[in-house]
């Protein structure tokens, strides 16, 4: 599945609930199937600057595709964290770098965050296409040698 459609699949999602309660719960339920980050990773050089609540976030890189596994003290940020892996995981640095996040305004998440909260989004997706910039650099480094 692409990332388009991982997107259009959770816009789908998240369009069957009436209120923004029913979405959070939704994302704390999503929380629970987050890929767990191991305990290796759960450092600070694995924290995500910028979110209220602390979040680890690992990606790893088999030469194609990227991985990333998670975890948060908070099960609202669990929830959004593992909505993110769900989109930009089992793609190649390429497409994730190419991909827009226009999804999270679609269902409504960052107007629903608070400010801080909001920032921490921004921070994830920026740390998880940070990730796919050095993969892809590495990668380019391999072809040219």
């Amino acid at each position: 599945m692409t990332i388009e459609q991982t997107q259009q699949q959770i816009i789908g999602e998240f369009s069957i609930f009436d209120d923004w309660m029913e979405k959070y719960n939704y994302l704390i339920e999503m929380g629970k199937d987050c890929p767990i980050i191991e305990t290796q990773y759960k450092t600070n050089n694995y924290l995500i600057n910028g979110c209220q609540s602390r979040v680890w976030l690992h990606a790893s890189f088999d030469g194609n595709i990227v991985h990333f596994s998670a975890d948060s003290d908070a099960v609202i940020t669990k929830g959004i964290v593992n909505l993110l892996i769900r989109v930009f995981s089992g793609h190649s640095p390429e497409e994730i770098l190419k991909s827009d996040t226009t999804f999270l305004d679609q269902i409504g998440l960052k107007e629903h965050l608070s400010p801080t909260r909001s920032n921490g989004l921004l921070s994830m997706v920026k740390q998880m296409k940070l990730y796919a910039q050095i993969f892809q650099l590495k990668a380019n480094q391999q072809v040219n040698e």
